[in-house]
C-alpha cells in the first residue's frame, strides 16, 4: 500500500508537472535555419523534426519514406515556402494536409528583398549559355513526380504495418540522387529558381541570413505553436522573448565581425547572401549561378574565370558541396582569394544553437577571407 509520504510526493510531481505544459509532439521544419528557430522555442516543450538533413539542399532534395511519415503525422509544419522548397509542396498539401503550415517566407515584420539580376548577377531562371536546358528541366521534373508519388506510396504502406528497413531507405536515395545526376546537371541554371517565372514570389526566400528576419520568424514561430498547444503557451513566449535577445545580441556581435571588410568586394557561387550584405553593408559584386550540387562542365568554368577576372574581387565564396580544387581553379589567374561560407550548417549540429554558430560561422569566414594579408 502506498504511504501517505509517497502519495505527497507524486502528487507534488504531478502538480510541477501539469503546471508546466506537457511535451508536444508532431512539430516539422524544413531546413536546419529554420529547425533550430523552432527548436529554440519549443525548449523544454518538445523537439521538432527536421526534413532536410546534412549537407542536403532544399532546391533539390529527395523525401525519404521516414520523412513522409513525420509530415503524415505533423500538427505543425514549418517551412520558408515553395520558392527555397518545391520539393515540399506537394507533400505538404498531401501528406501533411491536416497540419497547421507555416510559411515563414510571410512572416510579419520580414525585409523581404527582390531577386538581383542583369549585370554581374545572373538570372534566376532561364540560362543564355545552356541550349539544351528545358529538356534538362522538364526531364527532371517527370523523374521528380515520379519519385514522389513512389515515395508516398512506399511511405503510405510503411505507416500502416509494414516494416521498412532504414538501411534500404538510405540506400534508395542514394540510388534516387545518382539516378538524377546528369538529369539536372543539364539543367541546374535553368531551374534554380525556375519557379519565379511560374506565378510564385518574386523574393528572395534566403530570409534567415539576416538575424533581424529570424527574430520576426521567431515571432511567427511562437505565435503558431501557442496557437496549436495553448497548455505551453508561456513556455513558448518566455522561450521566444530569450531567443529575441540573443538575436540583438547577435547582430551587434556580426556588425563588429564584418565591420573591417566592409568595402572589400566579393563574388558568391549562388546568390544567396544578400540579406547579410543588405543588414552589414557588405560589397558583393556578382554571383555565378551554379548549383551547390552541380559541379560545372570545362566551358562554364572558362566563363566564370572570365567573369571573375572583369569584376576584380577580393575573395570568392564556395559552398560546402564545392570541392576546393573547384575553387582553386575557377581563381587561378584572377586576384581572388577563395573562401567557403555555409548558409544551411551542413556540419553543424542539429538544435537550438545551430543558427547563431551558422550566422557567426558566415561572418567570420567572410572577414577572414577579406581581409587583407590573411
Amino acid at each position: 500500500m502506498m504511504s501517505f509520504r509517497s502519495f505527497l510526493l507524486g502528487s507534488a510531481v504531478f502538480f510541477v508537472t501539469a503546471a508546466a505544459g506537457h511535451a508536444y509532439e508532431g512539430v516539422v521544419a524544413s531546413i536546419k535555419p529554420v529547425h533550430s528557430l523552432v527548436a529554440g522555442v519549443m525548449q523544454g516543450v518538445g523537439e521538432p523534426a527536421l526534413i532536410v538533413k546534412g549537407a542536403g539542399s532544399p532546391h533539390t532534395y529527395s523525401l525519404r519514406p521516414s520523412q513522409a511519415r513525420d509530415l503524415e503525422r505533423a500538427r505543425v509544419v514549418f517551412w520558408v515556402g515553395e520558392d527555397l522548397a518545391p520539393f515540399l509542396e506537394k507533400p505538404i498539401e498531401t501528406l501533411a494536409a491536416k497540419a497547421t503550415t507555416v510559411a515563414l517566407l510571410d512572416a510579419h515584420g520580414l525585409t523581404k528583398l527582390a531577386f538581383r539580376e542583369g549585370g554581374a548577377f545572373e538570372k534566376h531562371g532561364h540560362d543564355d549559355h545552356d541550349d539544351h536546358a528545358a529538356h534538362g528541366h522538364e526531364k527532371a521534373h517527370a523523374d521528380e513526380h515520379d519519385h514522389s508519388a513512389h515515395g508516398h506510396e512506399k511511405a503510405h504502406s510503411d505507416a500502416h504495418g509494414h516494416a521498412h528497413d532504414h538501411d534500404h531507405a538510405k540506400d534508395h536515395d542514394h540510388a534516387h540522387a545518382h539516378d538524377h545526376a546528369d538529369a539536372h546537371a543539364k539543367e541546374t541554371d535553368h531551374h534554380d529558381h525556375h519557379d519565379h517565372h511560374h506565378g510564385h514570389g518574386a523574393h528572395d526566400p534566403h530570409i534567415w541570413l539576416d538575424p533581424l528576419n529570424a527574430k520576426a520568424m521567431v515571432h511567427e514561430i511562437e505565435e503558431a505553436l501557442a496557437a496549436a498547444d495553448p497548455a505551453n503557451a508561456d513556455t513558448y513566449a518566455a522561450n521566444a522573448k530569450a531567443l529575441e535577445a540573443r538575436l540583438d545580441a547577435l547582430t551587434a556581435e556580426m556588425a563588429g565581425i564584418l565591420e573591417p571588410v566592409k568595402d572589400r568586394p566579393f563574388v558568391v557561387f549562388h546568390d544567396a547572401y544578400q540579406y547579410l550584405e543588405n543588414r552589414f553593408g557588405m560589397r558583393a559584386v556578382g554571383s555565378i549561378t551554379v548549383s551547390p550540387e552541380v559541379v560545372p562542365g570545362a566551358e562554364r568554368v572558362a566563363e566564370i574565370k572570365t567573369k571573375l577576372r572583369g569584376l576584380d574581387a577580393a575573395c570568392v565564396f564556395s559552398e560546402p558541396q564545392f570541392e576546393p580544387k573547384l575553387v582553386s581553379v575557377v581563381t587561378e589567374g584572377t586576384n581572388a582569394k577563395a573562401g567557403v561560407i555555409d548558409p544551411l550548417g551542413a556540419a553543424l549540429e542539429d538544435g537550438p544553437d545551430l543558427y547563431f554558430q551558422l550566422m557567426r560561422d558566415m561572418a567570420t569566414s567572410i572577414r577572414d577571407c577579406l581581409t587583407p594579408g590573411s
